[in-house]
């Protein structure tokens, strides 16, 4: 079982930054989860944003947030990040950190149905 708190979400004035903290605690040792964000805009589906492996290595969903956005993760402290920059007012929305065992998304890190770890969410709203 694995638990994600995600933090850092508040209001931002567009062209501003802020930066996303999930933590992951786990009674497991196995930590080679695949961790990654996804978002949801008001009357919007969710959607995938940016997912990390344990190596580091990194992908993006949306051409939109690409130079924009980093994901980046500390193995050591359980933690994934998503630093937002340049924000819009399309940014606004109800970010969830969600993790899944590298095998079971390796193939499709995007894939919502495959993630069975989900936090509350954090809330992002992009406004003056």
């Amino acid at each position: 079982q694995v638990t994600l708190v995600e933090s850092g979400g508040g209001t931002v004035p567009p062209g501003g930054s802020i930066r996303l903290t999930c933590v992951a605690s786990s009674s497991e040792s196995n930590r080679d989860v695949v961790m990654t964000w996804f978002r949801q805009a008001p009357g919007k589906q969710r959607e995938g944003v940016a997912a990390i492996f344990i190596d580091g290595s990194s992908y993006y969903a949306l051409d939109s947030v690409k130079g924009r956005f980093k994901i980046s993760r500390d193995n050591f402290k359980n933690a994934a990040y998503l630093d937002m920059g340049s924000l819009r007012a399309s940014d606004t929305a109800m970010y969830y950190c969600a993790a899944a065992p590298t095998r079971w998304v390796s193939l499709e890190p995007f894939r919502e149905s495959k993630y069975p770890y989900w936090g509350q969410g954090t809330q992002v709203t992009v406004s003056f």
